[in-house]
C-alpha cells in the first residue's frame, strides 16, 4: 500500500471554452489517488476523483474541514475565500445545526413564493435587451445582472449598494498572488457590513431572506448575529458568482449545440432534468475548492492517507465518472442513470443549502430566454468567444448574440 508520492504540480488554469481540463482528465486515468500541489498553500494534498470515493470523503467524519483553519492549506487563491465561521468549513454537529436553521429560508415552498419576483426580474432584463436590439451581449444583459439582482433583492440589500457588492465579490475570486491583501480587506468589510444589516433586520424584520434566517428557530435555538452575517456573505458569493457563471455556460451550450435548444423546445416538461444534465457536464470551476484534513490514518483506493494530510475532492471529475454515468462526456438527459444526483452543488453536509433558489433562477433564466428569443444565435464564431482567465470559475466573459 502506497503512503505518499512526490506531488504533481497542478496549476489547474485551463480555461478553453467548456472543454474538460486535460490535466484533470489524466489524473482520473490513474489507478489510485494522486498527490498534488496547488498554486497556494505550504503543503500538498491527495486528490480524490471517483464518484464513490468523493462521496466517502464528503460524508466520512474522519475527514474534517473545520480543522484546516489556522493552516496555510493547499488552495487555488492567494487569500482563502471562506471565513473561519463559514458553514463551508464547519463539521457536524455544528454544521448540521446551522444548516437546519438557515435552510428554513430556502425550502421549496419558500422559493415557490419568491418565483414571481424572480420571473419579473428576468423579464425586465430581457425587455431591455429586446429594446436595445441585436447584437447584444447576453452576459451583460442577463447572466451578470439576473443572479446578482435576484440574490441582492431577496436579501434586501439596498439597490445603491449592488454595484459595490459585484466588484467586491469579483475581488474575492481573483487568483493572482498580488490580490491577497485586497481580498482579505474585502472579506472583513463585507462581514462587518452584513453584521450591521443583521442587527437592523432583527429590530425591524422585512420580507427578505436575512429576516427569514433571523426568525428561524429550532426550539429555543437560533442563529447568532455573527453566524447570520457570515451566512449572508456566503449567499452573496454563491448567489452572484455560481448562478452567473452557470447561466452563461448553459446559454453557451444551447447556442453552440442547437440540438440541446431543440430538445428543450420539444420537451419543456423536462427543463429541470435537462438543466441538471448540463450542470453535471459543465466544468464550472478551475481545479478544486475547499480541502479537508484526515483526522486519523485512512486507507482509500490503494493508498494510506496519513493523519494530518490534506485531501481535496474533485466534483468535476466525479461528475464525469463513467461508473456513475455511462458515456459521461455526452450531454443527454435521457441516458440511463442521468437522473442520479450530480455533485455540482456539492455533496452531503456541505451541499449548497440554496439549491432550490439556484435551480429556480436557472429554470427561469433559460425558460424565459428561449421563449422570448426563439431565433437566438451566437453573433460571432464560437472560437471568438472570450473566456475568463482571472478567477477560479469557468465562464465566457461575453456572449454576443443576435436574433
Amino acid at each position: 500500500m502506497s503512503t505518499s508520492d512526490e506531488p504533481i504540480t497542478c496549476p489547474f488554469d485551463y480555461s478553453d471554452a467548456l472543454d474538460f481540463d486535460p490535466e484533470l482528465a489524466a489524473i482520473m486515468e490513474r489507478d489510485s489517488l494522486t498527490r498534488i500541489r496547488l498554486p497556494y498553500g505550504d503543503a500538498g494534498a491527495w486528490l480524490v476523483t471517483g464518484f464513490r470515493s468523493v462521496q466517502q470523503v464528503c460524508s466520512d467524519q474522519r475527514f474534517s474541514r473545520a480543522q484546516i483553519m489556522g493552516h496555510d492549506y493547499p488552495r487555488m487563491t492567494p487569500e482563502p475565500i471562506v471565513s473561519p465561521e463559514s458553514i463551508n468549513v464547519m463539521d457536524p454537529p455544528h454544521s448540521s445545526r446551522v444548516r437546519r436553521l438557515a435552510s428554513q429560508a430556502f425550502t421549496q415552498q419558500q422559493v415557490d413564493g419568491m418565483r414571481e419576483r424572480i420571473v419579473l426580474l428576468a423579464d425586465s432584463l430581457l425587455d431591455e435587451m429586446a429594446q436595445q436590439g441585436p447584437p447584444a451581449d447576453l452576459v451583460q444583459h442577463l447572466s451578470n445582472p439576473f443572479p446578482q439582482h435576484t440574490i441582492l433583492h431577496l436579501l434586501g440589500i439596498p439597490r445603491d449598494e449592488w454595484s459595490r457588492m459585484r466588484e467586491q465579490v469579483h475581488r474575492l475570486l481573483v487568483t493572482g498572488a498580488d490580490n491577497r491583501a485586497a481580498a482579505a480587506k474585502v472579506k472583513t468589510d463585507l462581514t462587518d457590513y452584513f453584521g450591521a444589516m443583521v442587527e437592523q433586520r432583527r429590530r425591524t424584520p422585512g420580507n427578505d431572506i436575512i429576516s427569514s434566517m433571523a426568525a428561524a428557530r429550532e426550539g429555543e435555538d437560533q442563529l447568532n448575529d455573527r453566524e447570520l452575517a457570515v451566512m449572508t456573505l456566503t449567499l452573496v458569493l454563491s448567489g452572484q458568482d455560481t448562478a452567473t457563471c452557470q447561466i452563461s455556460n448553459i446559454a453557451y451550450l444551447l447556442l453552440t449545440r442547437p440540438e440541446l435548444a431543440d430538445y428543450l423546445r420539444r420537451r419543456p416538461d423536462n427543463l429541470t432534468n435537462a438543466i441538471h444534465e448540463m450542470l453535471r457536464y459543465i466544468p464550472f470551476r478551475k481545479g478544486v475548492g475547499i480541502p479537508r484534513v484526515a483526522m486519523e490514518d485512512v486507507e482509500m483506493d490503494g493508498v494510506k492517507i496519513r493523519a494530518g494530510e490534506f485531501v481535496h475532492v474533485s466534483y468535476l471529475a466525479a461528475n464525469r465518472d463513467p461508473v456513475r454515468y455511462p458515456e459521461p462526456h455526452v450531454i443527454d438527459p435521457d441516458l440511463p442513470g442521468r437522473n442520479s444526483p450530480h455533485m455540482t452543488f456539492g455533496w452531503g453536509g456541505h451541499r449548497c443549502i440554496a439549491v432550490p433558489l439556484a435551480m429556480a433562477e436557472l429554470e427561469v433564466a433559460i425558460e424565459r430566454l428561449l421563449a422570448r428569443f426563439p431565433e437566438l444565435r451566437l453573433a460571432v464564431a464560437p472560437e471568438e468567444v472570450r473566456w475568463d482567465t482571472e478567477t477560479i470559475r469557468r465562464f465566457p466573459i461575453e456572449l454576443p448574440v443576435a436574433w
